[in-house]
């Protein structure tokens, strides 16, 4: 499985264009470019079709294909879900002042970065002002303020920014060794962990573990925290990674130390959880599946860390028998205690 930094939404660094509107010379217009964009992607996303049907051999198939028009299937519009969760910064002008305020709609802390490239009829940044912050959880920061210099000119600036999830100040440091995610006194084959690296090629993935399991067997967390992240509604998956990168259900759960976990290739329909939840060690939180981009059912999980604007995988060892450490190992066995 690929990475999810670039992959899966609400992880994906993204830049924005952003113009001040044009003004009048008392600068009493406080409308921005800013403010219309928002009010233009917000809303609820698309629905998808579930088509259900037996094939020849009689067996269930769920898919977001039509089927073919002699095959009879039932379909479902399935839900889109709420509007995602998002890091936006919007541009005000407050008397003289054109006023940059970032806003954290997650659970988390994300780290944020500004770069200015057009700055017309506005001051300069003051030399050591910094264009790198981290955002609290579900906050609102007025990160600067540029002076406008002349009355009779509109101020206007061209920025972009980018973000990423985790505070690079945090240090992986877990009381105990992580549960294995699913029951106890079970136990299932690990299929890649590193070294052995077939997919897990980036840096977010080189210490991903992925875990076979059959799709619908419980998963419990490895660690406690806060939800900040799910994807819940997507149902298909294949080996064509254009197709399915981005179709993985999810959950990202924050933990004490800065951290997180990511949970991947959920089955729909199955999370248990949602944004703001405060989860304990060993609570139940979803149903493993084969969604997005999955050679066949399996869990991927991962423990994360901001490096600074660098999103990695940290090594773990889950607990063994009597407490001991246990280091993932493609080809072993893990199991639950």
């Amino acid at each position: 499985m690929k990475s999810f930094v670039r992959m899966m939404a609400g992880s994906v660094i993204r830049s924005v264009n952003r113009s001040i509107a044009a003004v009048t010379a008392t600068f009493a217009s406080k409308k921005t470019f800013g403010i219309l964009v928002t009010l233009l992607v917000g809303g609820l996303a698309l629905a998808q079709t579930l088509y259900k049907y037996q094939d020849a051999d009689g067996t269930w198939v769920y898919t977001d294909r039509k089927p073919p028009d002699e095959q009879q299937a039932e379909t479902r519009d399935l839900p889109g879900g709420a509007k995602d969760l998002s890091v936006s910064v919007t541009t005000s002008l407050v008397g003289r002042e054109v006023r940059f305020t970032a806003f954290n709609d997650f659970d988390a802390p994300v780290e944020i970065v500004i770069e200015l490239d057009t700055l017309h009829n506005v001051e300069l940044p003051m030399p050591d002002q910094t264009m790198r912050w981290v955002l609290a959880p579900r906050s609102r920061l007025i990160l600067f303020e540029l002076s406008a210099l002349e009355d009779n000119i509109a101020p206007q600036v061209d920025y972009r920014f980018i973000w990423l999830h985790g505070d690079p100040a945090s240090e992986h440091n877990p009381a105990q060794p992580y549960r294995a995610p699913f029951a106890l006194a079970n136990d299932y084959p690990i299929t890649q962990a590193f070294p052995v690296n077939d997919t897990h090629d980036t840096v977010d993935s080189r210490y991903a573990i992925d875990i076979a399991m059959p799709t619908g067997t419980d998963i419990y967390a490895a660690r406690a925290g806060i939800v900040f992240e799910v994807a819940s509604t997507n149902f298909s998956g294949g080996v064509d990674a254009e197709r399915y990168a981005e179709s993985a259900n999810i959950i990202r759960i924050l933990h004490d130390d800065g951290t997180h976990a990511l949970y991947a290739h959920l089955n729909w329909n199955g999370i248990r959880v949602q944004p703001g939840d405060r989860v304990e060690r060993g609570d139940y939180i979803a149903e493993s599946g084969n969604t997005g981009f999955s050679s066949g059912p399996h869990l991927h999980f991962a423990v994360m860390q901001n490096l600074g604007m660098r999103l990695e995988s940290i090594p773990i060892v889950f607990e063994g028998a009597s407490g001991t450490a246990v280091t993932p190992t493609a080809g072993d066995t893990l199991f639950a205690y």
